[in-house]
């Protein structure tokens, strides 16, 4: 466990809610901690692990989700929940609760913020500008957000914003978020953090184009299902242009062989779910009909990882937290390439807690297979 003036990180192999929930209580125990952010399990009774949290943490303001995998301060973790725990005298963490993604308009964004804002002022920690981040945590199967994102960047304006969208251990059943002590489907929360310590939001890939177009010839959006490429059924051509046939199409091939959209020279993933019955593809993210995609490879993950770190040490210096935000089609090709141990050696030693999402978020966009977060830096801000 990491134990510093600033903040706390737990996690818990229990299987047991209650147990869980009384291991990061104690991991966490400090006057000074003001809040917890963790994200657990889908396999973990929700309803008892909610009453158990509300139990050790009292009056303590407590948000988080459910993962298809959790990043603990030892690397990769599975069937556990992780924690961190923010210090009052360094972190102002405000969070609000959104229950009505359909429908969120720039007016309920904009009363959303300036909520947040007029919460972290009151902490009296740092000015707003400059010094703040927001955090999003999404219901990963409410296919909102990328209104939600977009509307809420709009409202956020100069303050950087980042986030995911929980998971259910790749059941694609339910994804839960959590504030106010239950677990919610068709939710999000908003946080809102404000500190004196230096910190960059970033988002990082390492997938390369393969060169082949495929055209989103017939598609349905709202539904995130696309009906044709290249005015072929869309199963089919996807198939096509990686070798394959139908009949192989699943998870392992999906995380392998990706598809993206190019905007201005940065190419953004847009993950396949699954196939439909009629020969449709669902995808995580919104894909709109003629949209050109291009098919991607994967190039070297633990290289990019190292690259983009070096960066931000470049630019914060050695990172005493990194608040990470995996996609889980990256820990499934670290599975499949055998390079699951050392990816997990580098989440370790640069701090990183977090989890694997089926989605990440960044500046108002909702993207696919990055490792998007907020390091925090270990120097005081100017």
């Amino acid at each position: 466990m990491s134990d510093t003036s600033t903040f706390k990180t737990a996690f818990s192999f229990s299987t047991d809610s209650y147990q869980a929930a009384a291991e990061l209580k104690q991991q966490l125990n400090h006057p000074d901690i003001n809040f917890v952010l963790f994200f657990c399990s889908a396999e973990y009774d929700l309803d008892k692990l909610a009453e158990a949290l509300t139990d050790n943490f009292k009056d303590l303001p407590i948000a988080g989700c459910t993962t298809a995998g959790e990043i603990t301060t030892q690397g990769y973790g599975k069937g556990c929940i992780t924690a961190i725990g923010f210090a009052k005298s360094a972190f102002a963490v405000e969070a609000v609760l959104i229950e009505c993604l359909d429908g969120f308009c720039l007016t309920d964004a904009q009363m959303v913020v300036e909520q947040l804002i007029g919460g972290c002022r009151r902490h009296e920690i740092a000015p707003i500008k400059g010094n703040t981040f927001a955090l999003t945590l999404l219901d990963g199967l409410s296919i909102q957000e990328e209104n939600v994102l977009v509307t809420l960047n709009s409202a956020l304006g100069s303050i950087p914003n980042f986030g995911g969208s929980a998971g259910d251990d790749v059941h694609l059943s339910k994804t839960h978020v959590f504030y106010n002590g239950r677990f919610r489907n068709d939710a999000a929360v908003v946080m809102l953090v404000n500190t004196h310590y230096d910190f960059e939001v970033f988002s990082t890939h390492h997938m390369h184009s393969k060169g082949e177009k495929l055209i989103v010839t017939e598609a349905d959006a709202e539904n995130r299902s696309v009906y044709e490429l290249n005015a072929e059924p869309a199963a089919k051509e996807y198939a096509r242009a990686i070798g394959l046939t139908v009949e192989d199409l699943n998870h392992e091939v999906f995380a392998l062989n990706p598809i993206a959209v190019k905007i201005g020279d940065e190419y953004f993933v847009r993950s396949i779910q699954k196939v439909n019955d009629d020969l449709s593809l669902k995808f995580y993210c919104a894909v709109e009909r003629g949209i050109v995609l291009t098919l991607m490879e994967p190039g070297e993950m633990t290289s990019d990882l190292v690259l983009k770190l070096d960066d931000i040490r470049k630019k914060i210096g050695e990172p005493q937290l990194i608040i990470g935000c995996d996609c889980f089609l990256r820990r499934l090709e670290c599975d499949l390439l055998g390079n699951r141990d050392s990816v997990s050696e580098i989440l370790r030693q640069n701090h990183v807690v977090g989890f694997n999402a089926y989605g990440e978020q960044i500046a108002g966009m909702h993207v696919n297979q990055t490792f998007t977060g907020v390091a925090i830096g270990r120097n005081l801000d100017g």
